[in-house]
């Protein structure tokens, strides 16, 4: 049995990986093939049916996918953009829930306003991992990537209350406006807290006490499950407190990890953030069959009709509500127009029409109980299943081919008055070699005089200021002056191959410990990585 989940776990990696590097091959999203994949794969004859436990969604993949956003998110970007964050993911969803609410009520016979409340938090989240990846080799303005990855913080917490709150009405047979208001806003401050909380706790352990990078890189992952396990244990928002705790971290991240810890930190997160992205993609296309099956009443015409049609209200909710929330506060605030440049209607296009839906709003449809309080079949539960899948196919799948070409149509600008990162880059390295080089003379002149290996250390930063300074110069050079410093970059790339060639000759002569091999291909992996780094445009 165990060599068998074993077999079943290693072949749907290796799908997984299989299907993203033929995405890669045809230029096409990899969500959107793990989940075409996945649909193929599910319906081919003889293939075990994989069914997901949405609490293992919820805890498995959740706090580290969250974590892993929050860690990477600019505390000083999502406060400069709080408001339209806020009004996406706290207003939209609420907005999103109540029309998907009343609609469905309407449209599904049978159907209540709790279930469609239900079915409305479900739906309202986009998945911010399917949006970064379909728009990856596309160029968007930064205002647009800050507030899409703001949002996707801090929807999710939002839409799960909601969802909480429709499922305790629906299971219960009791609902009370004023006591889940109360409630909303109790969970998601307090969720907030936890994670701090927690986060000061390790945040203390990795300050104070001993630690190698291994077991700092081992915190890290250790951390968000604490702060969605305690936040959760108290019924507060998981959610909040992993996103709350992660910010506090990540802005604290230079006092808690050296150097060593930070490398290895971000190897071992991007490799395993990619493989949980991965598989939560392609999950969602092997469950539909079992979804499919689960229909019982309802035909399949009558699923994908009310499927399709909350998909097209959900794409339409969010394109209206962009205009107004965009418009709006710089029409009653003199301050918004003073500090933000006019956002113009391509920006707010593009950001509506990212609102791609994913594995969050499956793994919250598929934690609906099968029965209620009284021992009764929970009503519809199969049909919003369905009616849950079809949205993100829709959203993710349709809307997230056409997206890109959108953008590009568009021939987005940036708006802000935002520095190249490129002049970023070597402006910021320009200015930490100066500092360190008057150090250099003031503290160490003694040493330099004396102290030869010291004294090539004040040559090597003299050589870096230049070098960076001519590169700042060039990147507003004519084309003549471009080609040199691309040929330059062309020479010291072929010179770091030449002495990985070297090192590879080394060790076959067993000259050198193969240990410091390694450590010195290290070394010429971080010129090379700073080389692309310099050269990019």
């Amino acid at each position: 049995m165990i060599h068998e989940n074993l077999l079943l776990i290693l072949s749907l990696l290796l799908v997984v990986f299989m299907l993203m590097m033929l995405g890669q091959r045809l230029k096409v999203s990899y969500p959107i093939f793990l989940v075409l994949g996945g649909l193929v794969i599910g319906f081919i004859p003889g293939v075990p049916r994989i069914t997901m436990e949405p609490e293992l969604v919820f805890l498995v993949f959740l706090p580290p996918l969250l974590f892993e956003a929050a860690w990477y998110t600019s505390w000083h970007n999502f406060w400069k953009w709080k408001r339209p964050i806020a009004l996406l993911a706290f207003g939209l969803v609420l907005f999103t829930s109540g029309i998907v609410a009343y609609v469905s009520e309407a449209m599904i016979p049978g159907f209540t306003l709790a279930m469609g409340f239900l079915l409305g938090g479900i739906i309202s989240p986009p998945d911010a991992v399917a949006a970064t990846a379909v728009l990856k080799n596309v160029k968007l303005p930064k205002r647009a990537i800050y507030i899409l990855e703001g949002e996707s913080l801090v929807n999710d917490a939002s839409s799960l209350i909601i969802f909480r709150f429709a499922l305790v009405a629906i299971v219960s047979g009791t609902f009370s406006l004023h006591e889940a208001t109360t409630q909303f806003f109790l969970v998601t401050v307090m969720g907030i807290v936890t994670g701090l909380a927690i986060g000061h706790v390790f945040y203390a352990i990795l300050r104070w006490l001993p630690t190698t990078p291994s077991i700092s890189t081992s915190f890290t992952f250790m951390a968000p499950y604490f702060m969605y396990l305690g936040a959760e244990y108290f019924h507060f928002s998981g959610v909040m407190a992993v996103v709350s705790g992660g910010l506090f971290l990540s802005f604290r991240s230079h006092e808690i990890l050296n150097y060593n810890a930070r490398m290895q930190a971000v190897s071992v997160w991007k490799t395993v953030a990619f493989i949980l992205n991965g598989i939560v993609f392609i999950l969602i296309g092997l469950e539909l069959p079992e979804i499919i099956d689960g229909l019982g009443d309802y035909s399949l015409g009558e699923a994908i009709r009310y499927g399709i049609v909350i998909s097209l209200l959900a794409i339409v909710i969010r394109v209206l509500w962009m205009y107004p929330a965009t418009y709006i506060p710089r029409l009653l605030f003199k301050s918004v127009r003073t500090k933000e440049n006019r956002p113009g209607w391509k920006g707010p296009l593009v950001i509506a029409l990212a609102g791609m839906r994913g594995v969050v709003s499956l793994a919250s449809a598929l934690s609906i109980p099968l029965a209620l309080d009284n021992g009764s079949s929970f009503p519809h539960r199969n049909l919003i299943l369905f009616i849950t899948f079809v949205v993100i196919f829709v959203t993710l799948v349709i809307q997230g081919l056409l997206l890109p070409v959108i953008t590009r149509w568009l021939k987005l600008k940036e708006i802000d008055n935002i520095v190249p990162e490129v002049e970023q880059e070597t402006g910021i390295r320009l200015h930490l070699m100066k500092v360190a080089h008057a150090q250099l003379q003031e503290s160490y002149g003694k040493e330099i005089e004396e102290n030869e290996l010291v004294a090539n250390l004040q040559h090597q930063l003299q050589s870096g200021i230049a070098l960076s300074t001519t590169q700042l110069a060039s990147l507003e050079c004519d084309e003549t002056e471009q080609h040199e410093i691309e040929r330059y970059h062309s020479i010291r790339r072929h010179l770091i191959g030449l002495q990985r060639k070297e090192l590879f000759r080394l060790k076959k002569e067993h000259l050198f410990d193969d240990e410091i091999l390694r450590k010195q291909e290290g070394l010429l992996d971080l010129e090379e990585a700073e080389i692309s780094g310099r050269s990019r445009h």
